[in-house]
């Protein structure tokens, strides 16, 4: 083990707050919804979050794939969990794999991106949750499987840069296994697009994530890819988004990784100022460092940290798990950032678990934790997609989960013992309205967070919502924002327990 893992690992050692108890989650009844269909709808399952109506509280949008897709309107109290279905017809789509929530014209409503097997669609984001065609961008990808989806603003740009992953070529007639499609990137020009830009070789993704690794303040476009298709010379990608992309090479640091990418997130756990990469997978998930000195070099955290779950911790079938969505979240605000990862068989794959239930991983003093039994959130169906997150504005992070031929799941976070928290919403003027590309630390006096604004990631599916900080028993912190293309703002002294606006004049507005 090398020197930087070993002090990397010494930083989880460092408790950020007062010991709390475990945490619990409480299922809710949830509107009835299905991802269901055949091959192409194996994978896939998206649920994007996002505030379509103005009230403060993340709708959700469930990809249904032969089913329609279905809006989700929150109706929860401070003290309830609670939605309803109701989705415009435009959101009604058939074919759906998931989808990414963006403001792309800058107007303050959310638009969405959904990816299909067909056409995608871009859809523009109006008053109280209504959508419709959005002519304005034309964004041909052509009836292809798209299976990944990620955005960032470049610098001075008026449009956001976009990218497509494309799963098997469906029109290869000695496809699905070697078959993988090419990938599409969108960069602007002006106030349209240029045609796309082929990204390739492509090895079937199920995940990209536009991140500034580097800190540089350009961020570079990961992508997470499936082995089990593309079988022959294919591995984990890193596109330098150059003035004519490049994917890294050994010669630059990077070094090859195979496995069956199902999701990506990445945080900042260590306290370090470098953020970790979780990539899920069949069989061992993947939790990565990058070493220091600005070479593109990830490696794999020693087995000790209790991040692999590469088995069922209950159900009593011990055959190697399958992960697709993956997301960081505090969930008992006690200054640990917790990974949550929903498990199922891809559909009867003999050699992996049916019976096989999702993580929550609890960090403590000297790892990882599996706390997904006691916490409740043990379901054995087939999970995909899923919203790690604040869905009624009471500060802990609830969960709700699709599963392959199963119902929707939805549990409310009840955890008797929490620390204080505090939710953070950018907002700087138009293109980019939600300053995409940005970073916030929060400094509680014990150590600094970072957080960084992105879209993409997860599986299939992504949120548009405030960047939430557990923070152990601070009631005051600092924090300062980097916005994007910019310098570090100076630092501003706010109260936790509560949301919080900020502009980059340095206003900052609870609501």
């Amino acid at each position: 083990m090398t020197d930087w893992t070993i002090r990397a690992g010494l930083a989880l050692l460092i408790a950020a707050g007062s010991a709390q108890a475990g945490p619990r989650f409480a299922p809710i009844a949830a509107p009835d919804h299905v991802y269901d269909g055949g091959w192409e709808h194996f994978v896939g399952g998206g649920l994007a979050a996002f505030d379509c109506d103005g009230d403060h509280l993340p709708e959700l949008y469930a990809a249904g794939g032969s089913n329609p897709a279905k809006l989700l309107r929150n109706r929860s109290t401070n003290a309830t969990l609670e939605f309803e279905a109701a989705t415009p017809d435009a959101l009604a789509l058939t074919g759906v794999i998931g989808a990414y929530p963006l403001d792309i014209d800058g107007d303050g409503h959310l638009d969405l991106m959904i990816l299909r097997v067909g056409e995608n669609r871009l859809l523009r984001g109006g008053p109280d949750c209504s959508f419709a065609a959005f002519a304005a961008h034309d964004l041909p990808t052509g009836d292809r499987w798209t299976t990944a989806f990620s955005a960032t603003w470049e610098e001075g740009q008026s449009l956001p840069t976009l990218a497509f992953g494309h799963y098997v070529d469906r029109s290869n007639p000695d496809g699905p296994f070697e078959a993988c499609d090419i990938n599409h990137l969108f960069r602007p020009d002006g106030d349209s697009y240029r045609p796309a830009m082929v990204l390739e070789p492509g090895f079937c993704p199920l995940s990209m994530l536009f991140s500034d690794w580097s800190g540089t303040g350009r961020a570079d476009l990961r992508i997470s890819n499936d082995r089990h298709y593309y079988v022959k010379g294919g591995e984990e990608q890193l596109w330098a988004m150059e003035a004519n992309p490049r994917l890294f090479t050994q010669a630059d640091g990077w070094q090859s990784h195979q496995l069956w990418g199902m999701g990506i997130a990445a945080r900042d756990i260590t306290g370090d100022g470098r953020q970790e990469v979780f990539l899920t997978s069949m069989a061992d998930q993947r939790l990565q460092v990058l070493a220091p000195g600005g070479a593109p070099r990830f490696e794999d955290v020693p087995y000790e940290w209790g991040t692999t779950a590469h088995r069922p911790y209950t159900g009593g079938d011990g055959r190697p798990a399958t992960g697709w969505h993956v997301q960081f979240g505090d969930v008992q605000n006690d200054g640990r950032d917790d990974v949550f990862i929903t498990k199922g068989n891809v559909q009867q794959m003999p050699g992996s678990a049916m019976d096989d239930p999702n993580n929550l991983l609890i960090q403590t003093d000297a790892g990882f934790v599996e706390a997904g039994l006691e916490a409740g959130l043990a379901s054995m169906h087939r999970g995909r997609g899923a919203v790690f997150a604040d869905l009624n504005g009471d500060g802990l992070l609830d969960v709700a989960v699709i599963n392959r031929r199963a119902p929707l799941e939805i549990w409310q976070n009840v955890t008797d013992t929490t620390g204080t928290w505090l939710a953070v919403t950018l907002d700087q003027p138009a293109p980019n309205r939600r300053a995409v590309g940005a970073f916030i630390e929060v400094d509680t006096g014990q150590r600094v967070y970072l957080r960084e604004i992105t879209i993409g990631g997860g599986h299939a599916g992504g949120s548009a919502l405030p960047a939430h900080f557990g923070l152990g028993d601070a009631e005051t912190v600092r924090l300062r924002i980097r916005w994007p293309q910019g310098g570090w703002s100076d630092w501003m002294d706010t109260q936790t327990n509560q949301r919080i606006r900020i502009s980059p004049q340095g206003e900052i507005t609870a609501y």
